[in-house]
């Protein structure tokens, strides 16, 4: 216990997240730490009133116990896994419009199935680190950059432009996507990590075409980065599960829908060296069965 205690404040960044993980008080666990510390006769972390620092020797410890810690978890799962159900905390972190649009709808099932599982839903657009931020999984789109961490498809979502009828009634429909950089407003979506404007991308048979006109208005958060459409702002380009409500109510009216883009992909991420719990293994498993559908969804639920 006190190996898997130390990993997971290596894991954690801090005693109070790694207690937490771990449903312990703060004190059991920093008395585990102490007493494996004095056990090895080393100083495996280097506390201060206002972090926690690996030492070198905890570091080297740490690579070389972490495969003790999964294979003990890996046999406990394996006894527990039939006669135990799923329970305990998990901490997803996911994007506004995704969470409001694909995920929380869905949760009433994956809620009626594992009662026992309680859920932490971090939502931003922003991305966050899974370890320092004690996050069992991330829930995002988009390419993958991070090659540490183990990655799950969840299916692909559908890119739109679109804009609100008084902003066409005013400036016009565009008939291609050369049109956007003449006279036309563009609302752009700032990535929350540096700030740029993603281009507007576009795509028909073989031509693949990207927009990067001076944007009127940037917005780093998907569910503004609608409003702004609805508002009338200007053009937009969004994942359709995110407009569907609006364009069936006729706030917002598709435009360019023959140069669409290619679908964008949505993955389950989690670091490679957690321990894959049992309830976030049935929680990969649950996204991944009905995740795909929601992302391709043409109406949003009430």
């Amino acid at each position: 216990m006190a190996i898997r205690a130390f990993a997971r404040v290596v894991e954690a960044g801090n005693f109070t997240r790694a207690a937490d993980s771990l449903d312990m008080p703060n004190a059991t666990l920093s008395k585990l730490v102490q007493e494996l510390e004095a056990h090895l006769g080393i100083l495996l972390l280097q506390r201060t009133t206002r972090r926690v620092t690996v030492t070198p020797e905890g570091r080297d410890y740490y690579e070389k116990a972490l495969r003790i810690v999964r294979d003990l978890e890996d046999i406990d799962h394996s006894f527990n896994a039939e006669s135990v159900k799923p329970s305990g905390y998990l901490r997803i972190d996911i994007g506004g419009s995704t969470a409001r649009d694909v995920l929380i709808p869905l949760l009433p099932d994956f809620i009626a199935r594992y009662p026992e599982i309680r859920l932490d839903l971090g939502v931003s657009d922003r991305a966050v680190d899974l370890i320092s931020g004690n996050v069992d999984c991330v829930i995002r789109g988009g390419p993958l950059s991070d090659s540490s961490l183990v990655a799950r498809h969840l299916g692909d979502a559908e890119l739109i432009t679109c804009a609100a009828p008084a902003y066409l009634k005013t400036y016009g429909v565009p008939a291609y996507p050369q049109e956007l950089r003449n006279g036309h407003r563009l609302v752009s979506y700032l990535s929350p990590q540096s700030g740029r404007a993603f281009p507007f991308r576009f795509a028909r048979d073989e031509d693949v075409l990207e927009i990067k006109a001076a944007h009127r208005i940037g917005v780093n958060e998907s569910n503004a980065h609608l409003a702004t459409a609805v508002a009338g702002l200007g053009i937009i380009q969004t994942f359709r599960y995110a407009a569907a409500a609006d364009l069936e109510a006729g706030r917002l009216v598709e435009i360019l829908a023959a140069w669409q883009p290619a679908r964008y992909p949505f993955h389950v991420v989690y670091p490679q060296n957690r321990h894959l719990t049992q309830r976030l293994r049935v929680f990969i498993e649950w996204l991944r069965d009905v995740f795909p559908a929601r992302l391709l969804a043409t109406k949003r639920s009430p």
